[in-house]
């Protein structure tokens, strides 16, 4: 009997643990992003920019989690503009530390459905300008950091795709809600795909 009870015992403590694995689960991410502005003032297109950063995910019942992150992300925007037989080209690069804090809903045990509000802050941002006429030209780098602002608030919507129990994919937009500059009507706009792996 003494034996039974403690067999148990085990089997309980580790059918919890098991349980809390499967609720609690953490790792990196990667990815790539299509980065843009948008708003009243912005003639700007997008440019490739990337992302590296860590998740965690809390999973409340087999429907919904919440999953924070911390993701370094670089972002902004790029134009060209020729006149006169004069081409310039401006390119920004204005780079965060972004906290997003998604809601997930999983539609089938592999496929959740993401969404939550992402603050970001700002760490480097620059601008960089080059000028080009009669096949001669150069470039002029202004640091943008003293006209951006400090903090920028933003929302994403996204799917996740469970490969394997370990291995995610996830596609998500994220569309900045307050102005990056100090003096512009332009926020920011962020199309991405990233991979993962859970512990």
């Amino acid at each position: 009997m003494k034996k039974i009870a403690i067999a148990l015992m085990c089997t309980i403590f580790a059918t919890g643990a098991a349980m809390a694995q499967k609720q609690f689960t953490f790792g990196p991410k990667v990815g790539v992003d299509y980065t843009h502005y948008w708003g009243e003032d912005v003639n700007h297109g997008g440019q490739l920019n990337y992302q590296v950063g860590a998740f965690m995910e809390y999973r409340f019942t087999n429907k919904f989690s919440i999953a924070p992150e911390v993701v370094f992300a670089a972002q902004g925007g790029k134009y060209e503009v020729e006149r006169l037989g004069i081409t310039l080209k401006e390119t920004d690069n204005v780079n965060y530390i972004n906290v997003p804090v998604m809601l997930k809903f999983y539609v089938v045990p592999a496929l959740s459905i993401d969404f939550g509000p992402q603050v970001g802050f700002n760490v480097y941002s620059k601008n960089t300008a080059e000028v080009k006429a009669g096949g001669e030209g150069g470039k002029v780098t202004t640091d943008m950091k003293d006209y951006t602002k400090t903090v920028d608030v933003g929302v994403g919507l996204g799917l996740t795709y469970n490969i394997t129990n370990d291995v995610f994919v996830q596609g998500r937009y994220t569309m900045g809600m307050t102005d990056v500059f100090e003096h512009s009507k332009a926020k920011n706009g962020n199309a991405q795909i990233a991979i993962g792996y859970r512990f």
